[in-house]
């Protein structure tokens, strides 16, 4: 597959600038592969395409409030500085990307808050944008966190064109978020109420959880034509006994197996094993799937509406069948479905 192969065009206003008022109440695209059928529903239906024993595999990641903005020492600059991941937690390093970079150098002095109570040395350059700072912070490690995360806020993708208003630190994230590591939210389980949540419980459709703490690279450009060619970046992951065992029961019970989302999905195939089982796994992923791809653990998955040329795309097109997906994103520009993070939802079934 190329690159191009993943452009169509979507009009700006179809890219969803605000979650709608309530979780569940999304639309929902239900494309059926088997059939090639495509409905139009609401998200809160989606226990009508699944029984009892089926299981939903959740991504449990939790964002952090991961952008900041800094001021340079002396000349007062206004940098944004996007955390990636902590060094070390007894050093206070981090990794980072700066804006504008071209301003930034080793031995900079970077101050936070109102009161410049925190401040940041850059102790090296990483990459073109990328730099290792050194938090000067004396107290304990959880304060400084805290302190820390008070001065962020919610790192919307840059295709949300509007500053971050205080509803994104709760609907930027998951009801079931729960370990910390994520600079991006897993999109598909944003869709999920408590009251969606409820009622899978009552029909006994099973939940699993994994944790993926999806990274920037779901957002970067490929600059390649040649798919193979392309590199993504590593992201942490776990995948516990439990999780594996609500799996593999299903698998084994002929139930469904419904990866909600991307980066669940690409846990699911990090982690599994020649047999199409799920193992346990902890460690890092930079898995790439695009079609043709076989897949060994999800019958059926959830994934938001995303944008032209996206990694995303490709492996939702990967899973349901290329010509089939690119069908369903026309229909979903021409019905004027809701794209990217705060969008729409597409449920892809096999049966």
């Amino acid at each position: 597959m190329k690159l191009s192969q993943f452009k169509f065009k979507l009009p700006e206003e179809l890219i969803a600038q605000h979650p709608t008022f309530h979780r569940d109440e999304s639309r929902l695209m239900v494309v059926n592969k088997k059939t090639g059928d495509i409905e139009h529903r609401t998200f809160k239906e989606i226990l009508d395409y699944f029984d009892e024993k089926d299981v939903f595999v959740f991504n449990d990641t939790k964002v952090f409030p991961a952008r900041l903005y800094g001021n340079k020492e002396k000349t007062g600059a206004r940098i944004e500085v996007f955390l990636l991941r902590e060094l070390n937690e007894e050093f206070r390093l981090w990794d980072v990307l700066v804006d504008p970079a071209r301003k930034i150098r080793i031995g900079n002095k970077l101050y936070f808050g109102e009161d410049d109570s925190m401040v940041a040395e850059v102790i090296d350059n990483t990459t073109s944008r990328g730099r290792t700072l050194r938090f000067l912070y004396d107290g304990p490690h959880e304060e400084f966190k805290q302190s820390l995360y008070a001065l962020g806020e919610a790192p919307l993708p840059s295709f949300i064109k509007r500053p971050v208003e205080e509803e994104d630190a709760e609907r930027f994230q998951t009801l079931f978020a729960q370990h910390e590591g994520a600079v991006t939210a897993p999109t598909a389980g944003l869709h999920f109420s408590r009251e969606l949540l409820k009622s899978m419980e009552i029909k006994g459709v099973d939940k699993a959880f994994i944790t993926l703490h999806a990274g920037l690279g779901n957002f970067r450009d490929i600059d390649v034509e040649d798919l193979t060619k392309h590199k993504t970046d590593s992201e942490q992951m776990f995948v516990e006994r439990e999780a594996c065992e609500h799996v593999n029961a299903a698998k084994m019970g002929g139930h469904e197996v419904c990866a909600i989302g991307t980066t669940t999905m690409r846990a699911l195939e990090t982690a599994s094993g020649t047999d199409g089982n799920l193992k346990e796994f902890e460690g890092w992923t930079n898995r790439f799937i695009f079609p043709p791809y076989e897949f060994n653990v999800a019958t059926s998955m959830v994934s938001n509406f995303h944008m032209p040329f996206s990694t995303l795309l490709m492996m939702v097109a990967a899973f349901g069948g290329y010509d089939l997906i690119m069908e369903a994103y026309q229909q979903a520009v021409k019905e004027e479905y809701r794209f990217g993070t705060y969008g729409d939802a597409m449920l892809i079934i096999n049966k």
